[in-house]
Formats: C-alpha cells, structure tokens, sequence
C-alpha cells in the first residue's frame, strides 16, 4: 500500500459522522501529513466555525492531521470546468497552497479532484458498507444516526428539556423516570448538593444546626448556575437526543429571589433556551420534610412565580398535575412531539465535496 507526504480531504461535514472520521483516519494512515478543508456554504445551518472547532477536537490525536475552514458557495456544476476551477481554488488557498500528493474522497468526482491537484484518487469505502451514514441520512434523522456522531455533534443536535418546580413537588423523581424512559442521562441539581454540603460545614460547628440556619449569599447562586451548566454542558455529549435537566439558571434566579429579596443580573442574564420546560405543580403532592427543605409554606407561591417566570421565556412549558404516572404520561407524550418536530437544517447548496 502506497504512502504519501501530503494529503488532502475536502468536505461540508454536515454535520460530521463517523464516515467523515473514518475517510480522515485512513489518509492519516497513509500520509505524513493530513489537511481537511471543511467547505460549507453559508445557506447552511451549522456555522464553519463550529464543525472546524469539533472536526479539531475528534482528530486531535493525529498532530499530522490539520482541520482548516473555508465558505463555499460556488454554484456545482461537474461539467463547467470554470465552476471547478472556482472549486479547487478555494481548496487550494484553504491548504496553503502546498503541494498534495494524494487526495481522499469516498465519492466518484474523487478522481477529477485528485487530477486537478496532480495527485493519486484514494477512495475509501465509496459504498458506505464500512460506516453506513450519510451526511444527507443525519440531517433527515439524527435520532436514528445517533451512534454515528461524536460527542460535540451529539451535544449540538440534544433536546433539552428541564424540569422544575417548588420543594417536594416530583422534579428529581419526573427528571430521574424521563431518563429512564428514554434510555438516556440526566442532570440532577447541584443546588441541592451545595445545600448538604454548607448545612455539613455549619454542623461542623453547630451540631444542632438545621437546614433553617444556612445562609446564601450572591456567589453561592452564581457558583450554582455555573456548575449546573458545566454539568449539563458534559453530559449532552453523552447523551441520547434528549437530555433532562432538574432546574436551571431560570429556577437558580427564583430561590435567589426567595432567599435574598432579588436575582442579581449575573444570574438571569446567564439563562438559555432550553427545547421545552415541564413545570411541576405543587397539588398532589405531599410535601417531604428530608433535612434540606424548608419551604413547604412557599410551595404555592413558588409555583406562581415558575409559571409568571417561564412564561415570559420564549420556551414551551407544560404543567403537570396529577399523580406521578399521569404527570409521566403527559411528559412522555409532549417529549414524544419534540422529537416528532425533527432539527430545521437549512439545505445545502451541494457545493463540490466528498461528502453529502
């Protein structure tokens, strides 16, 4: 089998599959040095600057691997050889300009392209039997392409859903049984763990101390919206589609306000977008004093706030009442649609490259 010194993948990664990954590996294998051209159109949905970030990210094992990025949006037309000429010049700028001595494709133009360069065609796995995926069959489905993404693309493409809600009304128990149900992760409540662990620093001191003594200040709320979104953040990247949240910076400025009077602008300025919100509803649920709750009282007004506070967010929110197995079967359903409703990826304008 030949080696080469320099070789050249050209392609839109849209999104990047493990197709793309295993056409990269292969001309590594073969080549003292990589380059991969990352070409996209601008009509397209994923910025450049995203797929060279996460192209970078999976290759970055490979110090002979370079991911450089470049628009595209050249009309395609195989049989204009000024139209290919438009082509490769972008390519070749986007390369450096460096000599290619072999080009990697898995698609027929592939030896057109590698004649342009003066280079040997590799193709490799042209029939997708290796790595049966399309750039085309992941923007159609990405549920069912799931297990061809990496990390980074499957954070990109989750469903977020959060749950939240008053003390002791179901959120870790409905976030727990969504994962559950779908096969997935979920993201349990950091502010939760900081309570056990500032209620344990002040028994440390004061043995009798209950839950009532703790004291809360601006940082305690900025440390948990930060950790609860680095925590979100790591799992979306091994997640399935969906991913289900116990609260979120929209929650963590609501027992701000509770405890301190105000949300600072720090912790409302930090709330996302999430796909859907399921508000739980404090009726039918009993409240369950476990040492780290201590606003049985408030649970009313609580869940006032949630609906005044979610409904001015731009977010579906569904409420759930009723007893856990209706609240479930309500969720299901509304998680059931988000799915349905697929990803809106823009269509690409086909510019020349190895990958659809």
């Amino acid at each position: 089998m030949s080696r080469f010194g320099h070789g050249l993948v050209v392609g839109k990664f849209y999104p990047p599959h493990a197709g793309h990954h295993a056409l990269i590996d292969a001309a590594a294998a073969r080549c003292d040095r990589v380059t991969v051209v990352v070409a996209p159109s601008r009509r397209e949905s994923i910025p450049l600057e995203l797929r060279v970030s996460w192209m970078r990210e999976v290759h970055g094992g490979s110090p002979h691997v370079t991911v450089v990025g470049v628009y595209d949006d050249h009309p395609v037309d195989y049989a204009d050889p000024a139209v290919w000429d438009a082509h490769c010049a972008l390519f070749r700028a986007a390369a450096g300009d460096a000599r290619v001595d072999a080009v990697f494709t898995s698609e027929a133009y592939g030896e057109e392209l590698a004649r342009r360069f003066s280079a040997v065609p590799v193709c490799v796995d042209p029939d997708r039997v290796a790595v049966p995926v399309s750039g085309t069959a992941v923007r159609a489905d990405p549920v069912a392409a799931w297990r061809w993404l990496s990390a980074p693309v499957r954070a990109w493409f989750v469903r977020r859903v959060v749950v939240v809600g008053a003390e002791s009304t179901g959120t870790t128990t409905m976030a727990g049984a969504l994962a559950a149900h779908y096969r997935t992760v979920w993201v349990p409540e950091y502010g939760r763990e900081l309570t056990a662990r500032k209620l344990a620093e002040l028994r440390a001191v004061e043995p009798a101390a209950t839950v009532f003594d703790v004291r809360w200040d601006r940082a305690d709320f900025a440390e948990v919206v930060r950790e609860q979104q680095a925590a979100e953040d790591a799992a979306a990247r091994r997640s399935g589609p969906l991913l289900f949240c116990d609260t979120d910076a929209r929650a963590t400025a609501l027992w701000e306000e509770r405890y301190l009077g105000s949300a600072s602008a720090a912790v409302r300025g930090a709330a996302r977008q999430p796909d859907l919100y399921l508000l739980t509803d404090h009726g039918d649920v009993p409240f369950a004093d476990d040492g780290l709750r201590d606003g049985e009282h408030l649970r009313a007004w609580m869940t006032g706030r949630f609906r005044e506070v979610l409904a001015a967010s731009g977010v579906p929110v569904l409420e759930l009442r009723g007893g856990h197995e209706e609240r479930l079967r309500r969720a299901v359903a509304a998680c059931d649609d988000l799915l349905a409703g697929g990803w809106a990826l823009a269509e690409p304008i086909i510019p020349f490259s190895p990958a659809s």
